[in-house]
């Protein structure tokens, strides 16, 4: 149970981090967090394929940067999709 609450304040703090990177996509508390989880997994796909592993950030804090760098993806992508 603690770890889905640790998973639920990393994707929240990690989409609202992202949502303030990529400007105009100003979201409610449970879209950051859907976008904070989706950039985890995004991160998660994405790192170790170009040979970066999250133990390089370990803990909370390197789980918060690799889920916004994912999650900034995703809204760059969403923002592309969205143009075309």
């Amino acid at each position: 149970m603690t770890t889905l609450i640790v998973a639920l304040i990393i994707g929240a703090i990690a989409g609202w981090l992202a949502g303030q990177i990529v400007k105009g996509h100003g979201q409610g508390v449970l879209m950051n967090i859907v976008v904070g989880i989706i950039g985890a997994v995004i991160a998660g796909f994405l790192f170790p394929a170009i040979g970066i592993g999250s133990v390089a950030l370990g803990g909370v804090l390197g789980a918060i940067i690799f889920s916004t760098i994912g999650a900034v993806i995703l809204l760059l992508i969403v923002r592309l999709v969205n143009r075309a």
